[in-house]
């Protein structure tokens, strides 16, 4: 390889590096975001301006260049110039595609342990190929890989996983028994001392964790800290207990806000001052290699790397420049609110719509733990029992009348907890220098500490812990994909030199692309309103407006649905069948989600309007049971076209196509009615109704005739009364909904609606 083939490589580098940096701040904005943004103890605006100064602080702290990338995972001493490149490109090649698959899945992962395998996986497979080329024995294998290290980290990653959990669920347990969910009304005394204990860990894991190697903290200061850590915590828990008290008694503080703010700060901090090599410290030790190499004059096959070993101080401008691409990044990346969005769903207190499909392991964790629960519950005297349930009572069903949008996922000491404990076992692991995950561990306290406050109740503990073991699976996979792909990568690169470098760039960047295409498309669908809205009036007057919109989207998505069906079955379009059944499945779903919303529609309602909810009940039953058709008519006709059946013959196919056509038409005039309200034009629908019904049953009796004299296809016959049965039933069932708005709808009442404003953060 010529020297422009290492110049190329490193320019590639620099992209790969920011982009690297963009699809890793994504999934690593979990870390610090999902306590403050799932308590919603602040506005969302707050919470990113917070985060991103400590971004910013946390990113030119930073002692920039990391073992790791270098010395930790490969002995450079072993390694030739040439060789240290394609370790290099193929870890940024690897990194970006499994990191950006990841937040495309909207699953949290680990950058640290993505880095990590990478680095092993081409360092292997580069290390293989050299001794094979000298007919060494493999088992020299660990002189070039530093397997005590490698070793090292797995480990660390099973223990986080496992002490993350079980300490978020313990401090969270004895949390909620000492403060309750009336925290609020708890005396003064016991949210200053959870505000000592929580601040100074917090204060502790910023120093640890987040400014190790500032400048603030050398000479007297940081002897003391690392001389006399005991006296500095206990002398910090009590200026902060009494700060607290304080400022709870004098000010009306609440605690735990500052707590939550104080703690997203930090692990942002400590985020980008730690977490920063893993998206560019392979780009600079490339640099740094090149450097070094290009003024030396000897061949790239030839050059050792045993300069590598030598600490790089990174310049502060290129910190800077991470900072900020970092922070556009939180602000601006859809994915990371994706990632996000998984992490607090898992761990929210109440149920509702459930992201994770359960499946046998969990079923069987759930099982295990409701009989272990009750195995030990009798262990103990039915009067402490009652006393700790007691302190494990939740607030009053008012909270419920608040928009769903609106609701917190958890409370402020829940997401105080989470904070505090994972600055406590970040701050303890750094200390001891065990290598650990953020991500692992910020996500398994939140799990561990939502266990405990009883968030995985009978109604969604199967569902979560399927959640969790999904997430838990990615990490793994993560780790074995990453070894893999890299190695795979390393070897191609090997061999095919300049040429497999441009594809695979080209790969990556074309399939980043294409996610961030098809992420925006999906943004965009769900800004359009194309999905069904719960009703949140308190009135039936209230409902009827709310859910007009839902009314005028179902009928708009219905009229589409049975076209589709029509015409694919005339032209024989197998695809367009198929992509009408995801369609149907689609409605149907948000239909199910809207019933499965019952429960707090009818827990909203004020005792005065309780006939809402049986008019909102009657409209979801008329719904589903147009639902239920279009998904009989869709099935049955691409199920026809799917087996090679005859095709309906031109008579059946033109009758269909005068129903469709009417059937368009009253769609059409349903569609209008509801999307300008003007619900007195219903009364014309329904008075011409027989027109629909009459024109559906003349063709079945035509059908009648045909069968008896003329048609020779059973399956034919038995899909087109099909079709013209269910399509009497999506009448009926349409007509039924029109005449319910018609008679419970009054121009001259005003729509009750609740009162949210005092409620509302924002």
């Amino acid at each position: 390889m010529g020297e422009n083939i290492y110049l190329f490589m490193i320019v590639a580098l620099a992209v790969l590096a920011i982009t690297d940096l963009v699809v890793g701040v994504s999934n690593d904005a979990v870390n610090f975001l999902n306590s403050a943004i799932g308590s919603k103890a602040v506005s969302f605006r707050t919470i990113m301006i917070v985060a991103s100064v400590g971004i910013a602080l946390g990113a030119v702290s930073s002692s920039g260049m990391m073992d790791i990338a270098k010395t930790g995972i490969f002995n450079p001493n072993n390694f030739v110039f040439s060789e240290v490149m394609i370790i290099f490109m193929a870890v940024m090649i690897t990194d970006i595609l499994l990191l950006d698959f990841f937040n495309t899945l909207g699953m949290p992962t680990s950058t640290t342990v993505s880095i990590v395998f990478e680095l092993l996986g081409a360092a292997v497979a580069i290390s293989i190929l050299k001794i094979l080329d000298s007919d060494g024995s493999l088992s020299t294998l660990g002189e070039y890989i530093n397997t005590d290290k490698a070793t090292e980290i797995i480990i660390g990653i099973l223990l986080s996983v496992v002490i993350a959990f079980t300490i978020g669920a313990i401090v969270q347990f004895f949390s909620r028994l000492l403060i309750t969910f009336k925290f609020e009304k708890q005396a003064k005394w016991v949210s200053a001392i959870f505000g000592g204990f929580a601040i100074t860990a917090i204060i502790y894991f910023i120093i640890v964790k987040g400014l190790k190697s500032a400048s603030i903290l050398e000479g007297p200061v940081s002897e003391f800290i690392a001389t006399q850590t005991n006296l500095f915590i206990l002398l910090n828990f009590i200026f902060w207990s009494l700060l607290s008290l304080l400022l709870t008694s004098v000010f009306k503080t609440n605690i735990y806000k500052l707590i939550i703010l104080l703690g997203t700060f930090a692990l942002a901090m400590a985020f980008a001052g730690n977490d920063l090599v893993n998206f560019i410290g392979v780009p600079i030790a490339a640099l740094q290699s090149y450097l070094d190499w290009s003024t030396s004059g000897i061949e790239a096959t030839q050059y050792n790397m045993s300069g590598l070993t030598n600490a790089v101080k990174m310049p502060i401008l290129l910190l800077l420049l991470s900072g900020v691409i970092m922070v556009l990044t939180i602000w601006f990346s859809s994915k990371a609110k994706n990632v996000v969005k998984t992490s607090v769903d898992l761990s929210r207190q109440d149920e509702g719509e459930e992201r994770f499909e359960p499946n046998f392991l969990s079923r069987q964790i759930v099982r295990f733990a409701v009989k272990a629960s009750e195995s030990s519950s009798s262990l103990l005297p039915n009067s402490l029992q009652e006393r700790i349930n007691s302190r494990f009572e939740k607030l009053a069903p008012s909270v419920l009348k608040v928009k769903e949008q609106d609701k917190p996922a958890f409370d402020l000491v829940r997401a105080a907890v989470n904070l505090m404990v994972a600055s406590i076992l970040i701050s303890l692991a750094t200390s001891m220098k065990l290598p650990l995950s953020t991500t692992y561990v910020t996500f398994m306290v939140a799990m561990g500490s939502s266990l405990a406050d009883k968030a995985w109740g009978a109604e969604s503990a199967v569902y979560r812990v399927a959640g969790v073991l999904n997430v838990i699976g990615g990490w793994f996979f993560t780790a074995i994909i990453a070894f893999v792909a890299s190695a795979i990568i390393a070897i191609c690169i090997n061999y095919g030199g300049i040429f497999a470098i441009g594809v695979f760039l080209t790969l990556a960047f074309l399939m980043i692309f294409r996610n961030y295409f098809k992420q925006s498309k999906k943004a965009q669908e769900i800004k359009a309103e194309d999905t069904l809205r719960k009703s949140e009036s308190s009135s039936i007057q209230g409902v009827i407006e709310e859910s007009a919109n839902n009314i005028s989207n179902v009928v708009r998505r219905s009229n589409k649905i049975y076209t589709i069906a029509i015409d694919g079955l005339a032209r024989q379009d197998l695809d367009s069948l198929k992509k009408n059944k995801k369609q149907v499945n689609k409605l149907s779903a948000e239909i199910d989600e809207l019933r499965d919303n019952i429960f707090y529609f009818i827990k909203n309602l004020d005792e005065a309007s309780v006939g809402a909810s049986n008019f909102y009940i009657s409209i979801l039953g008329y719904l589903q049971d147009m639902g239920q058709s279009l998904e009989y008519i869709s099935k049955v006709s691409h199920k026809h076209i799917h087996n090679n059946h005859k095709k309906l013959k031109y008579n059946q196919i033109k009758e269909l196509k005068e129903i469709d056509s009417k059937l368009e038409s009253v769609f059409n005039a349903t569609k209008i009615a509801f999307e300008t309200r003007s619900f007195e034009k219903i009364g014309n629908i329904i008075k011409n109704k027989n027109e629909a019904f009459d024109l559906v049953s003349q063709k079945i009796e035509k059908q009648v005739e045909r069968t008896r004299t003329e048609e020779s296809s059973p399956k034919n016959t038995t899909l087109y009364f099909s079709l013209l049965q269910e399509t009497k039933d999506l009448l009926t069932a349409l007509m039924n909904l029109l005449e319910l708005y018609y008679n419970e709808h009054d121009s001259s009442v005003e729509p009750a609606k609740v009162d949210l404003s005092h409620q509302n953060n924002k």
